[in-house]
């Protein structure tokens, strides 16, 4: 993880600052922007490997920084923010964010979140050079390269973001097996289960359910098992 990209966007340039040095000294090489725009301008120019993004910004706010954000690249945006409620992780997860953060946070939960967040970027996005070919993985109309980290519906390759890869990974290559809310949480985020948790799963599923199913309204890849949790078939 040393060396990797970090760029944090927050209009409080003491916030920017004291992550910052942070971050670098952990040895990450990390990069600034105090709003969506510049944000925008730096990663369009910049392939990062992690992002760290405030919600209250003039202009842009972060939910739509992060839309936008989603247009350009898929490495792992963990939402930095002072609003807790439920509803606002909730928009930070449909804008299509992997992880939210309430401030104010401890240099530790930071750290972990951001390793954690790194770590499976790395593993389910990376394309290592010259892997071996494994057979592609089928459900229906869908096909997953675990080597490339490609997922393809209908022939035409589609764009996940790596927490939504890793949730259709998990599942893909263990049909038939229920995954329990808990169980699905700890394996691709790799974390202790806790209270809310849940909502951040049930997000990205509907989030994944829209771009790999035909109907989303009645999923036939990702099915939900009332009461038990999730399955692919």
């Amino acid at each position: 993880m040393e060396n990797s990209r970090i760029l944090v966007i927050d209009d409080n340039p003491e916030i920017r600052e004291v992550i910052t040095i942070l971050m670098e000294g952990e040895g990450f090489l990390t990069e600034e922007a105090g709003d969506g725009e510049q944000a925008l301008e730096k990663i369009r120019e910049v392939s990062y490997d992690l992002i760290l993004l405030d919600v209250m910004m003039p202009g842009l706010n972060g939910y739509q920084t992060c839309v936008e954000i989603r247009k350009i690249t898929n490495a792992p945006i963990l939402f930095l923010s002072a609003r807790s409620q439920v509803e606002d992780k909730t928009m930070g997860f449909l804008s299509g964010g992997d992880d939210y953060l309430p401030k104010p946070f401890s240099y530790q939960e930071l750290l972990g979140r951001v390793k954690a967040l790194m770590r499976r970027y790395q593993i389910y996005q990376g394309k290592p050079v010259q892997a071996p070919e494994k057979e592609k993985i089928k459900a229906g109309n869908v096909e997953l390269d675990e080597e490339a980290a490609v997922v393809w519906k209908d022939g035409q390759e589609i764009s996940l973001t790596e927490t939504e890869f890793a949730i259709l990974k998990l599942l893909m290559t263990h049909k038939k097996q229920i995954f329990s809310m808990e169980r699905l949480y700890e394996a691709v985020w790799g974390e202790k289960y806790y209270y809310g948790a849940s909502n951040i799963v049930m997000v990205h599923i509907r989030n994944l359910r829209g771009k790999i199913e035909k109907d989303p309204h009645n999923p036939q890849i990702v099915r939900t098992v009332w009461g038990r949790g999730y399955r692919c078939d």
